[in-house]
């Protein structure tokens, strides 16, 4: 693996940088927080112009057709900012899954619409009092005619008011499914969730809302293989967007311990202190290398069953760690809404638990851990996910 960027990459990076202290400030991502809407149109204006949107998808339909190791830049730098944007639902799962499973008049009739931002697409996914894998969904949708019919409830859909339409993992007489569900249609009920990030989620209610049997993505009973291989390349970006985030919160924690002074001398010329932050700092950049060898792994072509898992476990990890070893360093003020640290150490702790969570995460690690042969991985077998409990 080359740990050398590129100056392209390093250009693209400094211009996703410029973008977020343009169009989303840390002043725009409070005032984003609990809003209805949830990003700024300015910025999605922006990703677009830049193709950042469509960096995922194939050039055939309309994207630019980046490298994970290049989205990985660009999501570093969203942590950093802590930019609220429905990209990671639109253009990275909701577009993923359309990628792998669709049909090709699927394709061609979605991708290009989410690459320019002109749609979006959310996933709906988990649901009331269940987990993480194919056995939390329990939403149904019963084939009737050349229509399916869903009934059930789905939480923490994010921007779920801006979305034209829903992925929505349903479970039929085949197995789990995917659907794409116009968000107008009769029986779609929309109810605002507050999380601990102030971000933008929607409980979303199904009541008999039909939908026709084209917009089922994939193969009967083979949604589930698509969700997981969409999301691993999903929990790799939101590694590093994790690292992003707890990097530039270990670097506005230092600032502050050489800036603040206690007994006539700064914070940080305390030992005991001086020692959290070289452990915070040695962190980050394991979990660093870690998110881009995973990244690097799935550009390549390789498997990253364990990778992407291993890295979005430490990289939660080490963000949820470091801002919360920043909120003792800084002390009372650091709760205060005033302070940007509890914008990052509040944001760590939800996306610690969000799309998979430690638990779930270390039972993949552990299950294809533990699925090795002494002389390499056996071949993969079809996933069914850990058992939930």
């Amino acid at each position: 693996m080359d740990l050398d960027f590129t100056d392209e990459q390093q250009m693209l990076r400094e211009m996703v940088r410029g973008v977020c202290t343009s169009y989303a400030p840390l002043e725009t991502v409070r005032a984003m927080e609990d809003d209805p809407t949830g990003y700024p149109t300015e910025l999605w204006k922006q990703l677009a112009e830049l193709d950042l949107i469509g960096m995922m998808i194939p050039a055939d339909y309309g994207g630019s057709e980046m490298s994970v190791v290049d989205a990985a830049i660009v999501y570093e730098e969203l942590g950093r900012a802590l930019a609220p944007s429905p990209h990671f639902v639109s253009a990275v799962l909701a577009a993923g899954a359309i990628l792998r499973a669709g049909t090709e008049e699927q394709k061609q009739a979605w991708l290009p619409r989410i690459a320019s931002g002109d749609t979006i697409v959310s996933t709906a996914w988990l649901e009331p009092h269940h987990g993480f894998s194919p056995a939390g969904v329990q939403l149904t949708a019963r084939a009737d005619g050349d229509e399916f019919v869903l009934e059930g409830t789905k939480w923490h859909v994010p921007f779920a008011s801006s979305a034209a339409h829903l992925l929505v993992a349903a479970r039929t007489a085949d197995g789990v499914d995917l659907f794409l569900v116009d968000t107008s249609s009769s029986g779609v009920s929309l109810t605002q969730q507050l999380a601990i990030a102030s971000d933008t989620q929607y409980e979303v209610r199904f009541d008999a809302t039909r939908v026709p049997s084209a917009n089922r993505v994939g193969a009967a009973g083979t949604g589930w293989e698509t969700w997981h291989a969409t999301m691993l390349d999903g929990v790799t970006l939101l590694a590093a967007q994790a690292m992003g985030g707890a990097r530039y919160a270990l670097d506005i924690t230092v600032q502050y311990a050489k800036d603040r002074h206690q007994f006539d001398k700064p914070l940080g010329a305390f030992q005991a202190l001086a020692h959290y932050l070289a452990d915070a700092s040695t962190a980050v950049e394991g979990g660093t290398v870690l998110v881009y060898e995973a990244a690097w792994a799935r550009t390549e072509g390789r498997r990253i069953d364990r990778l992407a898992p291993m890295a979005k476990l430490f990289a939660c990890q080490t963000f949820r760690d470091v801002t919360a070893m920043a909120q003792q360093i800084f002390g009372g003020v650091g709760f205060t809404l005033d302070y940007d640290v509890q914008l990052y150490f509040r944001r760590a702790k939800q996306l610690q638990i969000s799309w998979w969570n430690d638990r779930y995460l270390e039972d993949l690690v552990a299950a294809d851990t533990l699925d090795r042969d002494a002389d390499g991985p056996r071949p993969p077998a079809p996933f069914r996910g850990p058992v939930e409990g």
